[in-house]
């Protein structure tokens, strides 16, 4: 018999259940964001069906074509982007976006404000930090990290709810995560977007307040032609 649809957002919710119970807190405090790039509407109902209600897209393009519809069918969607954001799309992205994961540098920043201020938006900010310190891919260096929130704050009064990571692919994720979480606590910062299918039982053991879950739930990435 073929698996359900849902069966990896079922399976997930299990995992992150269990998590939670291992690191004694409580799962409400842990928001799954189904990553649903690259597929379809009709991949993503059985999920939004099953009362998955957090979703996650990579490109501000990608997202307009897919869910002013969706949104309109069902009520209280929620809509995030993890995928990094051009300066000149900020204020699409805050028109469409109820969180914001990719703010990396004073150009984005200033962009943001703008927007933020015009539409009367405020959708959750989180500053995406490059703890590896990998050239080709963006983010705050942690060493930087501190200025840089100052910066957001201070500079463009801007609202930043939390810190997002991602690990090297070749690097235990655990320390990465945790010194995510220590920038978060000295910065009064209290969301931290960690944790992608691979590793987000160990980001929920050290602080993970968003998941961003996509191949588990969705199966494998469909490729662009």
């Amino acid at each position: 018999m073929a698996a359900l649809p849902t069966t990896g957002l079922d399976q997930v919710r299990a995992e992150i259940a269990r998590a939670c119970k291992d690191a004694g807190r409580d799962v409400a405090e842990v928001e799954l964001v189904a990553v649903s790039k690259t597929f379809a509407p009709e991949a993503i109902e059985p999920m939004i069906g099953a009362g998955q209600r957090v979703f996650g897209e990579n490109r501000v393009q990608e997202a307009k074509a897919k869910w002013p519809a969706l949104k309109a069918k069902h009520e209280g969607l929620k809509l995030h982007l993890i995928g990094p954001l051009q300066s000149n799309k900020a204020k699409e992205a805050v028109a469409m976006f109820d969180a914001i994961h990719s703010v990396d540098r004073p150009s984005l920043c200033e962009a943001l404000a703008k927007e933020i201020g015009k539409q009367g938006r405020s959708p959750l900010l989180f500053v995406e930090l490059n703890t590896g310190a990998e050239p080709q891919k963006a983010g705050v260096l942690p060493q930087d990290a501190d200025k840089f929130l100052d910066r957001c704050r201070a500079g463009y009064g801007l609202t930043i709810s939390g810190l997002m990571c991602i690990p090297p692919f070749d690097e235990v994720p655990g320390p990465h995560f945790a010194l995510t979480a220590k920038i978060a606590q000295r910065n009064g910062l209290k969301l931290l977007s960690m944790g992608m299918s691979a590793d987000f039982g160990v980001a929920i053991m050290l602080g993970a307040t968003h998941v961003r879950v996509g191949s588990a739930i969705f199966g494998a990435r469909r490729l662009k032609a």
